[in-house]
């Protein structure tokens, strides 16, 4: 069972990213996450914000991002990312093909494949109307 460390909601603008990043390696600091793990959770964070931010709501929307911080058994940092945007599961894609020439290779999925790449666990779900998605990163 997670053990919550806080909620907040932000503006699904790029504008408050660095609240956002703030507020989470704040709150993972505090709880001991290392340095490296940290990072990494930063990193995936800004991608899965920005997206949110640039994707999420139609153009001329104002919308929202509901973040979630919880500690997993483990331990593990938890950052769940909620949004009543537009429908979208960005793990149902394939990964990006990084065996291609950047000219031959598809725009987009970079940034989700770095996510799954950095974290120990990615989600997704919709419920409710919203996207709901789910990183977690052992402390270890």
């Amino acid at each position: 069972m997670a053990e919550l460390i806080g909620q907040r909601e932000f503006p699904a603008d790029d504008r408050v990213l660095a609240d956002v990043l703030e507020y989470i390696t704040g709150s993972f600091e505090e709880a001991g996450c290392p340095p490296r793990a940290l990072m990494q959770l930063e990193v995936s964070a800004e991608e899965i914000f920005v997206n949110i931010a640039h994707y999420g709501y139609p153009e001329g929307t104002d919308g929202k991002a509901k973040i979630t911080l919880s500690l997993a058994e483990g331990p593990a940092a938890v950052v769940e990312f909620a949004d009543r945007g537009v429908a979208f599961d960005p793990l149902a894609k394939p990964d990006a093909d990084i065996t291609l020439s950047a000219e031959e290779r598809r725009i987009g999925g970079l940034g989700i494949l770095m996510v799954k790449k950095a974290m120990d666990n990615v989600s997704y779900r919709r419920e409710d109307g919203m996207n709901i998605l789910t990183l977690e990163k052992r402390f270890a």
